[in-house]
């Protein structure tokens, strides 16, 4: 795993949803060696842990990365009020990503709430050979959606409560997809652990390729402590992997759901 670590300028922040943020960062050491579905890990001053924070735009060629986060307890709130023009302590890009298959395959991307931002990384590569799949509790934390669009993506909106999009799961566009839309080469996905587990057993139904991007609570980022260990098969045996180096992306057939 190839990471760099440094101060890196903040040069734009918005708040995008209720409660989301987003964040573009100047790093061209960092860009250019990451990958969609990678990470960074974060340093905040008063916090003895840093904040994992998925990386949701490459842009190599200005050396500008972006990330998406909610705010979910005080870490998160304080890096959202990290000013413009100042720096983030970052180490990046963290764990291994997704792997891309030749441009031009017919790929599907589906994301749960703040399991989108990565698959515009993957949008961007794909771009009109990707549909994109985002699921949301309702449309006040809708994000990303322009983003998929202007890449040409067909983008297919899931709502809990029925606001906007499909009233339902994201679930129900992929079986439909699969079942009825032609050969898909790759399912790429992220979100919450339930979520994943359905549609690894869907891929498995239609015998299609599924890449699965894990969410867990890290600790170190490095491999070093036990917070994000997860029961993967390989080789006809079970092992506890790290999400944060050993993933956070696996083939869905090896984890054990």
């Amino acid at each position: 795993m190839r990471y760099v670590q440094g101060k890196y300028p903040l040069l734009a922040k918005n708040n995008i949803a209720r409660g989301i943020y987003e964040m573009n960062i100047l790093a061209p050491d960092l860009a250019a060696l990451a990958v969609p579905g990678q990470f960074v890990h974060i340093a905040l001053a008063g916090h003895s842990l840093r904040r994992p924070i998925s990386i949701c735009r490459i842009d190599e060629a200005h050396g500008v990365i972006k990330i998406v986060f909610a705010l979910k307890g005080q870490g998160t709130r304080d890096l959202a009020d990290v000013p413009v023009n100042s720096t983030l302590d970052i180490m990046g890009p963290m764990g291994n990503g997704f792997t891309l298959l030749e441009p031009g395959r017919k790929v599907i991307l589906i994301g749960g709430g703040i399991g989108v931002p990565p698959m515009v990384g993957l949008s961007d590569y794909y771009r009109e050979y990707a549909t994109a799949i985002s699921g949301f509790r309702d449309a006040s934390i809708k994000i990303l959606q322009d983003e998929f669009e202007k890449n040409g993506s067909r983008t297919i909106l899931c709502t809990d409560d029925g606001s906007a999009g499909i009233h339902g799961f994201v679930t129900q566009p992929l079986e439909e997809l699969l079942s009825s839309d032609g050969h898909y080469d790759c399912v790429y996905a992220c979100g919450p652990m339930p979520m994943l587990k359905v549609i690894s057993g869907i891929c498995g139904k239609y015998d299609t390729l599924c890449q699965v991007s894990l969410e867990q609570h890290m600790g170190c980022g490095i491999g070093a402590c036990l917070v994000c260990a997860v029961n993967i098969r390989r080789d006809g045996e079970e092992h506890f992997l790290h999400v944060c180096k050993d993933g956070p992306v696996f083939d869905s057939r090896e984890v054990v759901w």
